[in-house]
């Protein structure tokens, strides 16, 4: 195949930069101390920076567009003018503020503005974030933005190759949800938003585009072809009328399945394909996508850090290419966009030995990996020593003796099933709890982290470089731990927790002390705005080798003799699933060792007087399957691990678990299978939808619904708080209910987190008041 017919390319790149730069930026501008003006300006940079780079290892063309300043999904949205009516009067004073206002929520009493955020959901299995666009009943479309084009402009000026990307009008619509009190679904109001698309797509192709890629990764999901196949048709004919311009069709993080019969048909000029999560598609897409077409095969991974087996995937590309006549385009490019990966490993010199930076690659090394790829396929003596490179590294990781431990393997292997069950059912759990934890009726607790200040990082850091010892950074941890109590206690919440502040991440931290991971310098991705997470590596058999938090667990209890404090630790399907876990193994099985490592844990604080022990699982619906035909294994290991982790206490002893930010319920008959005495769950930004979940599936133990919103700087009031509740107690008995916000209070600060959980705490003792009246 000539060179001139084979593209390389990926699908978008991180966005944060390589010291977190975007971060800094956003930040600074929430805090006043930058303006929109430098805002703006260290975007541009720092998109021009990322551009280069794909240039520099000899991609041929560059995606514009995958640029956001907090998310890409609300910029799609935003873009098309869905304003909710809460922040249109913001929008009018200023753009950003009610973009942000969006994301964020809003709060400022002195000018009386107090807008919540929109609903926060995972993006389908991944663990970043986006915001859930609201659609109205009289929902109105048009061009709010010129991003897009503004973007790809600048692209252009720099001398670059470039592509917008945009998201398809029938995801952004399909992931968004009705407006209160909307009866409509979003689906409905695809003919009017199609105007708005051809609009934006006439401008870029009047700004000199060629190609633009539209996502529709709605297309890896089971889907009803008697709705979809008509949407899209719709669509894609009324785009096919924009002239100067072509369109691929971009779907990825599984296989297209039966969706692909009609998907390909469609009139577009390319389809991109995942062949890394949807590998049985291949055959099919040949087949099916006529000869014409580009076919844009995506075999990097953009999801792992594993180096790629270049041979292997290779010989996947050479069957492309062998397959289509010898004038049919094909590009090489990532499975899905690189947000998913961290930025560069050049960071990780001198910080990781050097046979795991062997095995490993990031976003910058997966750029080279493409590149390769498309030279090989072209003349693979010109990358003779690259491909010969990566052979020897793929290899030494497979032969390498620190993968795997054969007593952690064997010990698995020997579970029968009394390691999966309690000692006794939950109705007789209950009543020894009861009788031993003495808690009052609506008990209240937080979720487990406590705000990490400056000071907390400040410690943290002088503790890594030497500038604190290990005497005196336990010192500093001790003071924070005890007023972090002394302040719930005073504050009247009746289950309290030590605060986390030796915790940095709740999975980093766990992975720290077992076997079988290792850590990155710099490894950060984007989790949801501008927060960013630095997922450790599983590369062998994970093992627990010592107690992780049994001594600070007993330290923190010491500081309260009257109420109990929770042991914290979180779920093996949660260290999973924010981890970069190995592929040479079953999850499952992975996911099972780190369960009795957890286990062992469980057991330790048992056993130094914890009473209460809560085991996170938030990233358990995240590990659920994009198709409904994988559900039923994933669920049935995902439940056994929790198990297995969980059961090893006595009946006194109150298991917790928490859940967040998730559709429960496709997930909630797996919830009521994890047995745990007690459960806190996100609520309150998804607009109770709980509530639906428990009226469908009920739940027998004991839950704490979410009260508010912790992603979001605004203080909720007393009365927004007791509403909720008040349409909690209609669905769950009094008994059973507990009242804690949505989740951890790491990234807020202490002043609202105070009159927060003061207003949390008013809010139940008001309902113990008016239930015992």
């Amino acid at each position: 195949m000539s060179s001139s017919s084979l593209k390389s390319t990926i699908l978008g790149f991180p966005r944060m930069g390589s010291d977190r730069q975007l971060k800094k930026l956003v930040e600074g501008f929430w805090a006043g101390k930058i303006t929109e003006s430098e805002l703006a300006e260290g975007s541009k940079k720092l998109r021009a920076e990322h551009w280069e780079l794909q240039r520099s290892y000899g991609l041929t063309e560059v995606p514009t567009g995958d640029f956001s300043y907090y998310d890409h999904v609300l910029d799609a949205a935003y873009a098309v003018g869905v304003v909710p009516e809460r922040y249109q009067a913001l929008d009018k004073q200023s753009g950003l503020q009610a973009y942000f206002a969006m994301a964020r929520g809003l709060q400022n009493k002195s000018i009386g503005i107090d807008v919540p955020s929109l609903e926060m959901k995972k993006w389908f299995d991944t663990n970043y974030h986006f915001m859930v666009p609201e659609i109205a009943d009289d929902q109105q479309f048009s061009l709010h933005t010129s991003k897009a084009v503004d973007e790809y402009k600048e692209a252009k000026a720099l001398g670059y190759n470039a592509r917008p990307v945009v998201l398809g009008p029938v995801t952004l619509l399909t992931l968004s949800k009705p407006a209160k009190g909307s009866s409509s679904k979003p689906l409905d109001h695809l003919s009017k938003l199609i105007p708005v698309y051809v609009e934006l797509l006439g401008q870029l192709a009047a700004a000199g585009a060629e190609w633009v890629q539209v996502d529709e990764p709605i297309l890896a999901l089971d889907l009803d072809a008697a709705v979809y196949k008509p949407a899209f048709e719709q669509v894609y004919g009324e785009f096919a009328k924009v002239e100067g311009l072509k369109h691929l069709l971009t779907s990825y993080f599984d296989r297209l399945g039966d969706n692909l019969v009609w998907a390909a048909a469609l009139p577009v000029h390319g389809f991109h394909l995942d062949l890394v999560r949807g590998g049985s598609d291949a055959d099919a897409a040949l087949e099916l996508i006529p000869t014409d077409k580009v076919i844009s095969v995506g075999l990097i991974n953009g999801r792992n850090i594993w180096k790629a087996n270049l041979d292997k995937q290779l010989a996947v590309l050479n069957k492309v290419v062998s397959a289509r006549s010898s004038a049919a385009p094909v590009w090489v490019s990532s499975s899905c966009s690189l947000l998913h990966s961290p930025h560069s490993l050049k960071p990780e010199a001198g910080h990781l030995d050097q046979e795991t930076l062997g095995w490993l690659s990031f976003a910058e090394e997966k750029i080279e990996e493409v590149a390769i790829l498309a030279a090989a396929a072209v003349d693979s003596s010109k990358v003779e020593e690259q491909l010969k490179s990566n052979a020897a590294k793929v290899l030494s990781r497979q032969q390498s003796e620190r993968i795997t431990r054969p007593a952690v393997q064997q010990r698995l292997a020997a579970l029968d099933k009394s390691f999966y069950s309690r000692q006794a059912p939950f109705a007789e759990r209950q009543q020894v709890q009861r009788a031993s934890l003495k808690l009052p009726l609506f008990p209240t607790t937080t979720i487990g982290s406590f705000p990490q200040t400056a000071e907390v990082r400040k410690a943290r850091a002088q503790f890594r470089k030497g500038a604190l010892s290990a005497n005196e950074y336990k010192e500093f941890l001790d003071a924070e731990t005890r007023k972090c109590i002394e302040w719930q206690d005073q504050a009247g919440l009746d289950v309290l927790v030590h605060g986390e502040f030796e915790r940095t991440d709740m999975v980093e931290f766990f992975g720290e002390n077992l076997e079988g991971f290792v850590f990155t310098k710099k490894g950060w991705v984007q989790s949801y705005g501008s927060r960013c997470v630095k997922p450790p590596v599983i590369f062998g058999d994970v093992s627990r080798p010592t107690p992780m938090t049994v001594d600070v667990a007993r330290f923190a209890q010491s500081c309260s003799p009257n109420k109990p404090v929770k042991g914290m630790l979180t779920g093996p399907v949660t260290i999973l699933q924010w981890s970069f876990v190995r592929d040479d193994q079953p999850r499952s099985q992975t996911a099972g060792q780190i369960a009795l490592a957890i286990r062992d844990e469980v057991v330790d604080l048992e056993a130094a007087g914890i009473k209460v022990i809560q085991v996170d699982e938030p990233a358990i619906r995240e590990g659920l399957p994009l198709r409904k035909a994988d559900y039923e294994a994933y669920l049935k290991w995902s439940v056994d691990v929790f198990r297995l982790a969980t059961t090893g206490v006595k009946n006194e002893t109150q298991i917790h678990s928490h859940f967040c930010y998730s559709d429960f319920n496709e997930i909630f008959t797996a919830i009521k299978g994890l047995d745990a005495d007690v459960i806190t769950i996100e609520n309150s930004k998804s607009d109770l939808k709980l509530l639906g979940a428990l009226e469908v599936h009920g739940y027998a133990a004991e839950i704490g619904p979410g009260l508010y919103d912790i992603h979001s700087p605004r203080v909720p009031s007393v009365e927004e708080m007791a509403a909720r509740f008040a349409a909690l107690q209609k669905y769950v008995p009094a008994e059973n209910l507990w009242a804690n916000p949505d989740c951890g209070l790491k990234t807020r600060g202490w002043a609202e987190v105070k009159e927060a959980l003061v207003n949390l705490v008013t809010v139940a003792r008001d309902a113990r008041s008016k239930q015992q009246a």
